[in-house]
C-alpha cells in the first residue's frame, strides 16, 4: 500500500530555518489515527516549494494571521499579485502554510497569477522523467488547497514563452556584479564547486525578475529569504525604465513613461519559521510526532525565548485551527506535552483531510487539470505578451 499523501505535508526535518521569528520543529501526524478515521487513500508524491534552485524557497512566507497589504478598493481595478512554487517532488508543510494558504486569502482582494516555476527547477541537476509529473501534481495541490480557478490564473511557467524571452532581454541590462552578490548563489556554488555550477544558477534571479515584471505586478508576497531577489527585480525595473523608457520609448512609437511597474513587497505578519519536510511511512510519522523536541517546563506558552519548541508547536496549532493567539494560549496553557501532541495531531488531520480528498479527485481527472492549465496559460500569455512587445519596442527591435 502506498504512503499517505498527508505524510508529505507533515513530516518535518531539522533543516536550517527560513522565514521569521520562531521555528517550527520536527512534527507530523499520527497516520494510524488518520487511517482509522477515513480509510486509506492511495498516495501520490506531491511537490511544493518555490525558488530558483532546489530547496523550499517561495514568494510567500508563513504567517499566523491573515496576509496584510494595502487594502483593495472594491470600486477600483484590483491590484495584481504574482507568485509561484517550484515543483521539486516533495511536499512541504511550510509551503502550504506560508504560500498557498495565503494565496487563498489573497485571491478575493487582488487579481492573482499563481504558477508552477518549472524553468527554475532545472537550475540544479534534476530527473527529466519526474519533471512533468511533479508539475501536474503541484497544479493539482494548488487547487486542492483552495486556489479558485474562477478567481486566480493558474499556469505552468514554461507554457508562457514570454518568461524566457524577457529573461534574455533583462540579462542584457543586468550588471554581472548584481548577480555575484546574491547570497543564495554564493551558498549553492560554494557547496557544488565552480566546475559543477551551471550558468542558470547565477542567472535565475533574472528569470525571477522576468516572472514578476511580465505581469506588471503591484505586489509580490515574499519571505525573508526572497527579499534580496525582489530588490534585484525592483532595481532591474528601474534600470530598464531609465535606459529605455520615457521619451526614448515615445520616439520609437511607444506610449512613453515607465516600461515596467516597480513592484512592492507584500510581507505577511511575523510568524513561525518553517523547516523543510521529508517523506515518511506511517510508522515513521507516528514516531516523529512522539519525538517532537520539547522542554522540561510545565505548561505550554507562546513568546518565551527560553521555550522555542513551545512557541513553534503552538504556532502550528494556531494555523491549523484558525483560533486567535489568545484562544490557543488559554486552551493549552495547562496541557502537558503528551496531551498537546494528541490535540495538535487531531487538528492537523481535520485541516488536511479535505485537501487530500480533493487532491485525489483532481489528479484523477486529467482532462479537468489539462483544461485549467491551458486556460491559465492562455490568460497569462495575453497579459505577458503585451509587456514583452512593449519591451521589444522600447529596446529598439524591429516589429514582428
Amino acid at each position: 500500500m502506498s504512503r499517505s499523501v498527508l505524510s508529505h505535508f507533515l513530516s518535518l526535518s531539522n533543516a536550517s530555518p527560513r522565514v521569521s521569528s520562531s521555528t517550527i520543529r520536527s512534527c507530523s501526524i499520527d497516520a494510524s489515527r488518520f487511517l482509522r478515521r477515513c480509510g486509506t487513500i492511495p498516495q501520490r508524491r506531491l511537490p511544493i516549494s518555490y525558488g530558483g534552485v532546489a530547496g523550499s524557497r517561495c514568494y510567500c512566507s508563513l504567517s499566523v494571521s491573515n496576509p496584510v497589504g494595502p487594502a483593495a478598493d472594491s470600486g477600483s481595478v484590483k491590484k495584481r499579485i504574482v507568485s509561484g512554487v517550484q515543483p521539486t517532488g516533495s511536499i512541504h508543510l511550510g509551503n502550504y502554510l506560508g504560500a498557498i494558504r495565503n494565496w487563498v486569502l489573497l485571491q478575493d482582494a487582488y487579481e492573482t497569477f499563481f504558477f508552477i516555476v518549472d524553468l527554475h527547477a532545472i537550475t540544479l541537476p534534476y530527473d527529466p522523467q519526474e519533471l512533468s509529473r511533479v508539475t501536474r501534481e503541484t497544479a493539482a495541490i494548488y487547487i486542492a488547497c483552495g486556489v479558485d480557478t474562477s478567481k486566480a490564473c493558474i499556469f505552468v511557467q514554461s507554457h508562457v514563452r514570454a518568461h524566457a524571452e524577457l529573461m534574455w532581454l533583462l540579462s542584457s541590462a543586468t550588471p554581472i556584479g548584481w548577480l555575484n552578490r546574491m547570497i543564495q548563489f554564493k551558498e549553492k556554488s560554494r557547496k557544488a564547486g565552480d566546475e559543477n555550477v551551471a550558468v542558470a544558477l547565477l542567472t535565475y534571479p533574472v528569470l525571477m525578475a522576468a516572472d514578476i515584471l511580465l505581469y506588471q505586478s503591484d505586489f509580490v508576497p515574499v519571505g525573508e529569504d526572497q527579499k534580496q531577489h525582489l530588490e534585484l527585480t525592483r532595481e532591474l525595473a528601474e534600470r530598464v525604465n531609465y535606459l529605455y523608457g520615457g521619451r526614448k520609448w515615445k520616439k520609437l512609437g511607444g506610449r512613453g513613461g515607465a516600461v515596467f511597474k516597480v513592484p512592492e513587497a507584500l510581507v505577511p505578519p511575523a510568524g513561525a519559521r518553517v523547516m523543510s519536510l521529508t517523506d515518511g511511512l506511517a510508522k515513521v510519522i507516528t514516531n516523529k510526532i512522539k519525538r517532537c523536541k520539547t522542554d522540561s517546563f510545565s505548561g505550554i506558552e507562546f513568546d518565551n525565548p527560553d521555550r522555542p519548541e513551545s512557541n513553534n508547536l503552538l504556532s502550528i496549532y494556531q494555523l491549523m485551527t484558525g483560533k486567535t493567539k489568545q484562544e490557543v494560549a488559554h486552551e493549552c496553557q495547562d496541557m502537558n506535552w503528551g496531551t498537546f501532541k494528541n490535540v495538535l495531531t487531531d487538528a492537523l488531520i481535520d485541516h488536511l483531510l479535505p485537501i487530500q480528498v480533493r487532491y485525489k479527485e483532481i489528479i484523477d481527472d486529467t482532462g479537468y487539470l489539462d483544461r485549467v492549465l491551458v486556460e491559465g496559460a492562455t490568460k497569462a500569455t495575453d497579459v505577458a505578451d503585451v509587456t514583452l512587445n512593449n519591451v521589444y519596442q522600447a529596446m529598439g527591435f524591429l516589429k514582428r
